[in-house]
């Protein structure tokens, strides 16, 4: 009995770690100082994408198949905190995960302002960690996160760093930012976070990330942005910045949606989705119509919101 008993044990023991070692991707534990907005990094000469991740989440670094470069980490001494997800279906994401995180280069953006200073966006996806680095769940946003570099001769210094801002998109992965000017030297980004259920319509919205308050935020969310993936109707949208020199900052968008609509079946397949408000009284009274709504949005105190009346211009009407 007595030599039953270590012998369990020692099985156990030896189960465990060969379980452990079973997962594809293993984790590294690293400082509370990778969530510290305050960080300073300078790169000298060239600034490649991918080490400066490496810098700024010194996890492990895993290189798999279909372009999966993602750096794997785990913070036993940070306190998680609560961030947005434009889903909304899961609640907050609590970063840095528990479990652990799967950090992404999602992209860079160059640009350089009107008197010639270079500057680069680098922007991280974030996901909870997964031990074949998969990244899953149609309603969980990638958690994107920013830094921000600035060239000083032939040196690239952090300006700013914000591991995180908000989730967006589906099965993890954050749609990807565009660049927009919005003012006198001023650059903002902007992107659309859609998701539908498995074979449902996609609803999109657009958002606009803007530096304020010491940090990139969403200033602006525009509903009904698009819409596909349904059977009966579908839109699609474009912005458009109103170049007023009596605004140095901060200038109106203007959004353009153009459409159709087409009654529903009412089938499993084929049922009535959210409209715009614009459109919904042509739709208690006719069958078929294409249409174009034309909103503008204006900033006034914290956010951008829509001013003035929508114009809405209907064809085709049946």
């Amino acid at each position: 009995m007595r030599l039953i008993l270590p012998s369990i044990f020692f099985f156990l023991f030896i189960s465990i770690c060969s379980a452990q070692d079973d997962d594809i991707v293993q984790l590294k534990n690293v400082s509370d100082t990778i969530i510290n907005t305050k960080r300073t990094l300078s790169i000298a000469g060239e600034l490649d994408p991918v080490k400066t991740m490496q810098k700024l989440f010194p996890g492990k670094l895993y290189n798999m198949s279909d372009h999966n470069t993602f750096m794997s980490w785990k913070c036993k001494s940070c306190k998680p905190v609560a961030y947005i997800d434009a889903n909304g279906e899961e609640g907050d994401q609590l970063f840095p995960y528990t479990e652990g995180v799967a950090t992404r280069l999602l992209t860079t953006i160059d640009y350089a302002d009107s008197k010639g200073n270079q500057f680069k966006f680098l922007f991280f996806n974030h996901s909870v960690y997964d031990a074949d680095g998969l990244q899953t769940s149609r309603f969980t946003g990638g958690l994107l996160g920013v830094s921000k570099f600035a060239k000083n001769d032939n040196t690239w210094e952090m300006k700013s760093f914000q591991p995180a801002v908000q989730a967006f998109g589906s099965f993890a992965q954050s749609p990807t930012p565009k660049l927009v000017q919005i003012g006198e030297d001023q650059y903002a980004l902007t992107l659309v976070h859609a998701n539908g259920g498995g074979g449902a319509p996609y609803s999109g919205y657009l958002y606009l990330l803007v530096g304020f308050d010491g940090k990139y935020q969403p200033l602006m969310e525009v509903s009904y942005y698009s819409l596909f993936n349904s059977p009966s109707s579908d839109w699609s949208s474009s912005y458009t910045v109103v170049n007023d020199n009596n605004k140095k900052f901060f200038r109106d968008f203007v959004i353009t949606t153009t459409g159709s609509y087409k009654k529903a079946k009412g089938t499993e397949d084929d049922y009535e989705v959210d409209l715009p408000s614009e459109i919904a009284g042509m739709a208690k009274t006719k069958k078929q119509f294409n249409f174009v709504i034309e909103r503008r949005f204006s900033f006034k105190g914290k956010r951008y919101n829509v001013v003035g009346k929508p114009v809405v211009k209907f064809s085709n009407i049946k």
